[in-house]
């Protein structure tokens, strides 16, 4: 069975065919499935896609949109949340939460400060539900290591995670393997460019990686479409179908059987996200 970390199933772009969506990726052997959520306005539809696919949730607030509603309004909907929902099996996460160091409308000191203060609070309530964290890491993986190690070294550690899609230097990407964390590829893996992904995906522990889609988002070389053809139309939607093709890359950049590959990254999304296992008997009896 394999298992898709992340994938925004409730996201507009599969609101004409969530079901058949659904149903192509259980097709194509991807038992499980974890939906996170990006705003407090998406806790809702996050958990509604996550019972609709049989798979798991997580919640958080995405580093994008720490403006879409008032700081503490946001954290508080999200503590009053994880309070009333703590005892849902499917909720396996805090998430996404964490930085975002490359989009320039949030690069001013003010955006800054806020999604640090935000990613730091998001944190401190993940330690207190005692749930792992998926981690948004772009440019900003020394700072989201900064926050780690602090709550570590005040012996209040963050139960481990993700850091999805990462895409960080061979010392970061130890880091957050010395603090209990998996790495996730996706498609951007898949791009014979991607030099700096293909040869952490080739060469890090066994027990390091975990696969993902990022649906709709970061669609494999196959799906890719200029943003010339996009804005003439073209659809290069990912979706969690496309994750076993995904994974011949990994299988091929490891020397890795398919079900090697499979077997190996199973494990360690269930590591991960140990709330994952008590879902697997739905799906895998």
């Amino acid at each position: 069975m394999w298992l898709d970390t992340h994938c925004h199933l409730d996201a507009a772009e599969f609101d004409a065919d969530r079901a058949l969506m659904i149903q192509r990726a259980h097709e194509a052997g991807v038992g499980l499935m974890v939906v996170p959520a990006v705003s407090t306005q998406t806790f809702a539809s996050s958990r509604d896609a996550a019972r609709q696919c049989g798979g798991a949730y997580a919640l958080g607030i995405h580093p994008l949109y720490v403006r879409v509603s008032p700081a503490q309004e946001a954290l508080a909907d999200l503590a009053r949340t994880l309070a009333q929902w703590q005892g849902d099996e499917r909720l396996v996460a805090v998430g996404e939460i964490g930085l975002d160091h490359f989009v320039p409308e949030l690069q001013d000191e003010d955006s800054k400060a806020l999604q640090e203060r935000l990613y730091a609070a998001q944190l401190d309530l993940a330690v207190m539900h005692a749930l792992p964290v998926i981690l948004h890491v772009r440019r900003s993986a020394d700072g989201l290591l900064k926050h780690l190690r602090r709550l570590r070294d005040a012996g209040r550690p963050v139960a481990g995670g993700i850091a999805h899609a990462f895409n960080g230097s061979e010392q970061q990407a130890q880091a957050f393997l010395d603090l209990g964390f998996k790495l996730g590829f996706g498609g951007a893996m898949t791009f014979d460019r991607a030099l700096q992904i293909r040869r952490l995906a080739a060469s890090l522990p066994d027990d390091a990686i975990v696969l993902e889609t990022d649906a709709p988002d970061i669609p494999p070389h196959w799906l890719y479409q200029t943003a010339q053809a996009r804005a003439q139309g073209a659809r290069s939607r990912n979706e969690p179908a496309e994750l076993p093709r995904i994974a011949q890359t990994l299988a091929e950049l490891r020397g890795w059987t398919l079900q090697q590959t499979m077997d190996r990254t199973t494990a360690n999304a269930l590591s991960a996200l140990p709330r994952l296992q008590a879902l697997l008997p739905a799906i895998d009896p």
